[in-house]
């Protein structure tokens, strides 16, 4: 069991948003549902649900950082994760219960620590204009 659990204050939808969220991301599971809190699992890491009350709400200082290994899979958790919440800048989104997503393709810190300060500035200039990551215009604006 890992150490230090997310622990994540819901209204009244902890178990909607589990289930939303397990549905989007393989080897996921809900573990345990109670009237107040539900226990879920995303890809091995372990998140508790509260439902709290209306007293809190999530905001950008805190995301959860979603490490890509394709465009393909940046695309398809993009548009699960963003439907019926809201896009925002360098591959950060608002789903749907306000909680902060980073959908981060792997190539994109690779290309902003390139060697050449050039290129790694072509590629951050490209990415501060992209809600979502898009790898081919990153590697093309680096490219020069």
């Amino acid at each position: 069991m890992q150490k230090i659990t997310t622990y994540l204050w819901f209204d009244n939808q902890a178990e909607e948003a589990a289930n939303h969220y397990v549905s989007i991301f393989p080897n996921s599971r809900v573990v345990e549902v109670t009237p107040m809190i539900v226990t879920f699992e995303i890809e091995g890491q372990r998140f508790i649900a509260l439902n709290g009350g209306p007293q809190f709400t999530f905001t950008e200082a805190i995301s959860l950082y979603v490490d890509c290994d394709t465009q393909e899979e940046v695309d398809e958790l993009w548009a699960k994760l963003v439907e019926g919440g809201q896009e925002s800048q360098c591959g950060w989104l608002k789903d749907k219960y306000g909680l902060s997503w980073q959908i981060i393709p792997k190539a994109l810190p690779k290309l902003l620590s390139d060697p050449d300060p050039a290129r790694a500035e072509r590629a951050m200039q490209a990415m501060l204009k992209m809600s979502k990551i898009n790898v081919k215009e990153l590697e093309e604006a680096a490219n020069g």
